[in-house]
């Protein structure tokens, strides 16, 4: 059931609006923090207010423009939207608390601030686009609006950085035009309402090529090997700027487009006709394994957070491809489970940065008898990652092998095997470090970093292990997830 709702217009609305005030008057510290703060609360307050009507099985809508019959800007509120939106709303609040502390001393924080509310504006566009015209306009202008947070530091590195991140995403870009011009031809219409609206009888050459068209558009943002090569790169931007990279928008923006070329473009019942769902599998599988292997070896902590960003996104991917219900809700509760135990990380990484200076891992032996609050968090996100119960990557973990045996085959369980060993090789010798090892000359007294960084950390690292607990709770993330895989597979 639908209802015009104007709600799902000004959700993306609010950070848009936002983000003119703070270049207005963001030369004022007061205002710029009011409208920042004030407009994230706002925002997360407006999705959250349509989340008992998608957990009801209704859908909010709202057409802008239509500029042809059928082609226009217009909104969509259904489950798996509202999941993502809820899920970037959440983290920019909680985002935005953390890049007031840890950009204090930065130069240049009205540019950042403004250019920062811009992304989760076009990130939430993204998530309640109704058809892939609305996802493309949102997603460019997401590549666009992250430029400037890239290059934040203006150094040769982050110029560089910010070059390769432009020819890789506008490229990912030029793809999904193409593939939504081709969708269009074979279609007749661009919506994004229902599962499947590419015709089964449409020529399978054709189909071929809208399909790897549209995967790699999506692809180059959800960092599938190998067209991840901008994402280590950009790792030379501000912590908070990595944070979003990492776990609210960019990457999760590409990831969101792969389960919608999956399901709402093709459906699953085409997909399994066609067989094109088995490559992409692989190479989710292969990106999984490759991506922790590299991390193994980097000893920048923010890279070896990279890495393993490249690795955890193809989770999402792998549970799209087996085209199950149990892969499927891997794949949505991944978006979750993933943001919000790798912004942990990232969150952390920073408070280290700014409260001791260090970057490397090696430098890392006995931070945790000196900030034990914040190592804590992030022992809590590594064991996630690992796949320890009651956390959340437990669940996304326990769905996928669930998944891989419903599909007929069980060796992609073997993956989750093998990630969840790596993720404990390269995180937990960290931890390991961190508590157990280290310099004699420890500080008498533990020197956690400010409130500002450490409260974001603390309550993030607290929500992966909720989300690791609640799985069977009504009203929480998972039953939205099972709601969007409901929709999906007609269950």
């Amino acid at each position: 059931m639908e209802a015009v709702d104007v709600r799902v217009l000004l959700a993306p609305a609010i950070s848009f609006a936002c983000s003119g005030l703070v270049f207005l008057m963001g030369r004022n510290v007061f205002w710029r923090r009011f409208w920042s703060l004030g407009a994230a609360s706002l925002k997360f307050v407006v999705v959250l207010s349509m989340l008992p009507a998608a957990l009801a099985g209704k859908t909010l809508v709202w057409n802008l423009i239509e500029f042809t019959p059928g082609i226009g800007i217009a909104f969509r509120a259904d489950a798996l939207g509202m999941f993502f939106a809820l899920v970037s709303s959440a983290l920019w609040l909680i985002t935005t608390v953390y890049a007031i502390g840890y950009m204090e001393p930065e130069h240049a924080k009205v540019r950042f601030f403004g250019f920062f509310a811009l992304c989760v504006s076009t990130t939430v566009g993204v998530a309640f686009a109704e058809n892939l015209l609305t996802l493309f306009v949102f997603y460019e202008t997401l590549t666009i609006c992250t430029y400037p947070l890239v290059i934040h530091e203006e150094t040769p590195e982050a110029l560089r950085a910010g070059r390769k991140y432009l020819a890789y995403t506008l490229s990912g870009g030029a793809c999904i035009l193409l593939g939504a011009a081709l969708t269009y031809q074979v279609a007749g219409t661009l919506t994004l309402s229902k599962p499947g609206i590419v015709p089964a009888s449409a020529d399978v050459r054709t189909l071929a090529v809208l399909f790897a068209t549209l995967i790699a558009g999506f692809g180059v943002k959800a960092a599938v090997m190998p067209l991840h090569g901008w994402l280590p790169s950009a790792m030379v931007a501000p912590t908070p700027v990595s944070a979003l990279l990492h776990a609210v928008a960019v990457v999760k923006v590409g990831a969101f487009g792969v389960l919608r070329v999956v399901y709402n473009i093709f459906g699953v019942e085409l997909l399994k006709r066609l067989g094109f769902a088995l490559p992409l599998a692989y190479l989710a599988a292969f990106t999984i394994i490759a991506g922790s292997v590299a991390a193994l070896f980097q000893d920048n902590l923010k890279r070896r957070l990279a890495y393993s960003t490249v690795s955890q996104l193809s989770y999402i991917v792998l549970g799209a491809a087996l085209l199950t219900p149990a892969s499927a809700s891997a794949a949505v509760a991944h978006i979750a489970n993933q943001a919000f135990a790798k912004i942990t990380m990232f969150f952390a990484a920073g408070a280290i940065q700014r409260t001791t200076g260090k970057t490397q891992v090696h430098e890392l032996g006995g931070i945790g008898k000196q900030m034990p609050l914040t190592m804590a968090a992030f022992t809590v996100a590594s064991l996630s990652f690992v796949g320890m119960p009651l956390t959340g990557g437990f669940i996304t973990k326990w769905y996928l092998s669930v998944g891989a045996f419903e599909s007929g085959m069980w060796w992609f369980a073997l993956i989750m095997v093998a990630s969840s060993l790596l993720n404990a090789a390269y995180w937990l010798p960290i931890v390991y470090l961190a508590f157990l090892k280290g310099p004699q000359e420890v500080a008498a007294a533990p020197r956690e970093a400010k409130p500002s960084l450490l409260v974001p950390t603390v309550a993030c690292a607290v929500w992966v292990l909720v989300l690791g607990t609640t799985s069977d709770v009504p009203g929480m993330p998972f039953a939205l997830a099972r709601a969007a895989v409901e929709f999906v597979f007609k269950m």
